[in-house]
């Protein structure tokens, strides 16, 4: 048996909250003293605690994990719980991060007016390029690093199946023809380092395909050096540009990696990326 401060210190929590879980019915001391009041607990309870901290950490109220607990639910059905619960909170952690790099990048848009910008816009004519690609729906922007991955690595092990020498750079276009943090529209794309002749075998699931994108006549273009997060600040600069020299948006942003393959990337803190983006006089 424990005292209460040694089961304390033994399970990483306070006095004060032990005692709140015995009033509460959550936790109830193994014994008793009649005469002191003192409480004991017993090492077995342990478990029984740990599920209480999971479910508290993953958001649950306490009225909440006592039904939980009194319905006494089987391991793996709580399991399952926690599970989802988890995810919702790591779905809530990249949203916060995504709008906190947001907020700085809108205090660094304000602190820099007036400024001369440290991005060079040039326009320029983009060739037609033959390219393997992948596309999908994006449920929300903190998912839209993790998808792109996925994307790109469905697009070289198709090409490694079917022995084609991918190009550089990769690249991924925004079709979406107006700013969404919701169901983002996504083609990530690798340029074909072979001309491509006769049908080609296609994986089954169809994830994969090939075509041409266009060739553009009037195509503004930036680069970024530095932070991938960072890289909003050269679409600002580059849609600033567009706006003053009397443009308009005529396709999608593509986004240029000139660092070589996202998913082979190690230092995201420090990445050449050009931002293009198709213009029209208006």
């Amino acid at each position: 048996m424990f005292k209460i401060s040694d089961f304390s210190q033994l399970a990483r929590i306070s006095v004060r909250t032990l005692r709140l879980y015995d009033e509460l019915d959550l936790l109830k001391p193994a014994q008793v003293d009649r005469m002191t009041g003192y409480r004991h607990y017993d090492a077995s309870q342990l478990p029984r605690l740990n599920r209480i901290l999971a479910l508290k950490d993953l958001g649950f109220s306490l009225e909440q994990i006592a039904q939980l607990l009194q319905n006494n639910i089987p391991a793996e059905r709580l399991r399952g719980m926690m599970l989802m619960k988890r995810a919702d909170v790591e779905r809530e952690l990249e949203e916060n991060q995504a709008r906190l790099e947001r907020v700085e990048a809108r205090l660094r848009q304000i602190e820099n007016e007036g400024k001369l910008s440290p991005y060079d816009v040039t326009l320029k004519e983009a060739p037609s390029l033959m390219i393997a690609a992948a596309k999908g729906i994006v449920p929300t922007l903190g998912e839209v690093i993790g998808a792109r991955q996925g994307m790109f690595k469905s697009i070289y092990n198709w090409l490694e199946q079917n022995r084609i020498e991918p190009g550089k750079p990769e690249l991924v276009l925004y079709p979406d023809q107006e700013y969404v943090e919701q169901n983002i529209q996504l083609e990530t794309a690798v340029p074909l380092g072979v001309l491509i002749h006769g049908a080609l075998p296609f994986p089954p699931d169809g994830n994969v395909f090939i075509h041409e994108l266009p060739a553009i006549q009037k195509m503004a273009s930036v680069i970024h050096y530095g932070r991938f997060g960072d890289v909003n600040d050269a679409i600002t600069a580059l849609c600033q540009w567009v706006g003053e020299n009397g443009y308009l948006p005529g396709g999608p942003f593509r986004e240029i990696h000139l660092f070589g393959r996202e998913n082979d990337l190690d230092d995201f803190d420090s990445v050449t990326i050009e931002m293009q983006l198709p213009v029209e006089k208006q």
